[in-house]
């Protein structure tokens, strides 16, 4: 189900009087930054966790047959490393379109590599909203993210090039790492 929160993202009025605001990019913002963007580096946020469990009706799937894209979720302790892109407020419009199938912006704060750190925001689905998929084991979503793909292409090319660009991020993320496996050993039973 395409669920279109543009209009709501528009309401969030936290940022417009800023010039700039940083950007926290944790799944296809790292490796698909088609924005215009005016500084870039690593980041990362605190007591988030990465999961593929929101579904994608739009880009990675189609309403019939959604992929599985990613989301945050809480979690005390856990640390979830991306890329932030300091952008203009005018790039809002382009992102909540992007981002419309079930994103909401958050304001964040953001730990960069030097330990500095800035407010920003970070688009989330949360699990109240109808595109939310939920948890399942690592190779029942690898199978799910084999059989999906929509008007962005095969949901397992947005998994393996996330999975490379936090390879060069240096970042760790056991559940994406763990579903990539889980997509090799498909791929491996079917002679692929």
């Amino acid at each position: 189900m395409i669920v279109d929160t543009s209009a709501a993202n528009r309401r969030m009025c936290h940022f417009d009087q800023h010039e700039s605001v940083w950007l926290f990019g944790y799944g296809s913002l790292i490796f698909k930054a088609d924005f215009p963007w005016l500084k870039r580096r690593p980041a990362s946020i605190l007591h988030w966790q990465r999961r593929f469990w929101q579904g994608s009706h739009d880009h990675r799937g189609t309403p019939e047959q959604p992929g599985r894209v990613v989301t945050l979720v809480p979690q005390r302790g856990a640390r979830c490393d991306g890329l932030a892109y300091l952008i203009s407020p005018a790039v809002f419009e382009q992102l909540d379109f992007r981002e419309k199938n079930g994103y909401h912006r958050f304001v964040t704060e953001l730990q960069f590599a030097d330990n500095s750190r800035a407010e920003g925001l970070v688009y989330i689905a949360t699990k109240d909203n109808p595109a939310f998929l939920g948890p399942a084991s690592e190779a029942d979503i690898a199978l799910h993210i084999s059989r999906a793909t929509g008007p962005s292409g095969h949901n397992v090319d947005y998994l393996l090039e996330l999975a490379t660009a936090l390879r060069e991020l240096d970042a760790q993320d056991t559940h994406v790492f763990g579903i990539e496996a889980a997509i090799e050993s498909l791929r491996a039973a079917n002679g692929a």
